[in-house]
């Protein structure tokens, strides 16, 4: 079995009103409780927009630096991630589709090793 992340970025959701946001809560818990029934589920889960909320940690220097926000200035950041533990790359698919279907918004897949 291998291990995928399914992962999208704040900026992919694009702009919508608070009614169409509470429409997509259905749906994509829906294909969260599908991966469960599955037993292909190893984490899901949505990160917080609030990038004042967010800290970058860095000890390549000898010495641990953290600081407040992202570690580099960015135009995307992560808003939510995945992981799934599947047989073949195929099924990592299917469900990567059923995930963007749920939330509206497109997916990416990648292995995580």
């Amino acid at each position: 079995m291998t291990r995928y992340a399914i992962y999208f970025h704040q900026q992919w959701v694009g702009d919508h009103d608070e009614e169409w946001f509470r429409s997509r809560v259905e749906p994509s818990t829906a294909v969260v409780r599908e991966m469960e029934e599955a037993g292909v589920l190893v984490f899901a889960g949505g990160l917080v927009e609030d990038m004042d909320q967010a800290f970058s940690a860095d000890g390549t220097s000898g010495a641990m630096v953290v600081t407040d926000g992202p570690y580099t200035e960015t135009t995307e950041q992560l808003g939510g991630i995945t992981i799934i533990e599947v047989p073949d790359l195929d099924t990592a698919k299917m469900w990567a589709a059923r995930v963007a279907e749920g939330c509206g918004w497109p997916q990416e897949v990648r292995v995580v090793k």
